[in-house]
């Protein structure tokens, strides 16, 4: 079975690792130039697809031998389609697909038209052009003539909507992004995982859905942040195996020296949160204070689009911290980084 995920650029080799990591021979990746698309070939459940964490959608590609899209309405073609169809609907409980829409050029033409028309004939889902549960995406096969590719979503949303996700706010981090920081600290089940700034909870839940740890923590200064991380955390029905701390991120009292062994955070953008004058002081006070807290060895992620700013202080917390990946990525309009540190033998 051919699949296609689409990723955030920038996180394309962590979703390769994610599917070689889950699911070893049973899928061959395969080239693409595109930052934003990840082809593979699986020989799994494809229910198994609907848990990857680090993709924003996962995508069952259909390849037809055929001119143009009006030949999709010939007999053996659209059944084919609608078969797939069927079996994308399988997946998931009863109506969970009511709508679908077309991605493509020319969607408004008599032949889209007339292809909805028929998949709505035969099945109980409405054509809805602007939002919708199936989404189809109808392209010419890259580099090949006389030959189309049909990509149906598995998930009625992309995988990136997280379900837990009930509390919302300004400035959150994709969750896709968060996962992606969860894997540059190398988890470990005896982990002692801290999130300073942990705004709605997004790091800590992603945290335990990679894997176990012994604690997992987070703390804000910000009571309203608190209560939507609780909200978020309890969906997840995690509100039992994380803790979560009213604090200062820039001085953790009551947290001992040398016990973290895993510290992430999405520091102030200066953008919808955080006030840009305080930066120059907050970024090397919260980074002076984790390592206080972090054993030597322990890993630091943090994500920032104050680059610049960031960026100066790395000559200061060298002794500190020791860098060890910088990752480019891509989140609303912006671009922000992400980097990896190692703290130093104290």
């Amino acid at each position: 079975m051919q699949y296609e995920a689409e990723v955030l650029p920038g996180l394309k080799r962590f979703a390769t690792a994610e599917l070689e990591r889950r699911f070893g021979d049973q899928v061959t990746i395969h080239h693409s130039r595109k930052e934003d698309t990840l082809p593979f070939t699986y020989r799994g459940d494809a229910y198994d697809l609907l848990g990857l964490r680090t993709v924003v959608a996962v995508y069952r590609l259909l390849r037809f031998d055929i001119p143009r899209p009006r030949a999709l309405l010939g007999h053996e073609h659209f059944h084919r389609l609608l078969d797939e169809i069927h079996e994308i609907e399988r997946l998931h409980p009863p109506r969970s697909f009511r709508t679908f829409r077309f991605s493509a050029a020319g969607k408004d033409s008599s032949v889209f038209q007339r292809l909805g028309d028929e998949i709505a004939a035969h099945t109980r889902m409405e054509n809805q052009p602007d939002d919708a549960d199936l989404l189809m995406r109808v392209r010419p096969t890259p580099g090949a003539e006389r030959s189309w590719d049909v990509l149906l979503r598995l998930s009625p949303r992309p995988l990136a909507t997280r379900h837990w996700r009930v509390c919302d706010m300004p400035g959150a981090l994709n969750a896709t992004i968060a996962a992606a920081m969860i894997d540059l600290t190398n988890p470990q089940p005896d982990d002692f995982f801290f999130n300073p700034m942990c705004g709605s909870g997004t790091l800590l839940i992603e945290r335990l859905a990679r894997g176990p740890a012994d604690i997992v923590a987070g703390c804000d200064n910000d009571i309203n942040a608190l209560a939507c991380a609780k909200q978020n955390v309890q969906e997840a029905a995690l509100g039992h195996r994380i803790d979560l701390l009213e604090m200062d991120a820039t001085n953790l009292v009551g947290i001992p020296d040398g016990v973290c062994t895993a510290i992430v955070a999405d520091l102030p953008w200066g953008q919808l949160v955080g006030d840009q004058s305080q930066l120059d002081w907050v970024y090397p006070a919260a980074l002076g204070e984790w390592a206080r807290v972090a054993r030597p060895g322990a890993r630091l992620v943090v994500i920032t689009h104050m680059i610049e700013l960031f960026e100066s202080l790395l000559g200061d917390i060298a002794p500190l911290w020791s860098l060890v990946d910088a990752v480019k990525v891509f989140q609303g309009g912006l671009h922000p980084r992400i980097y990896a540190f190692v703290r130093t033998e104290r």
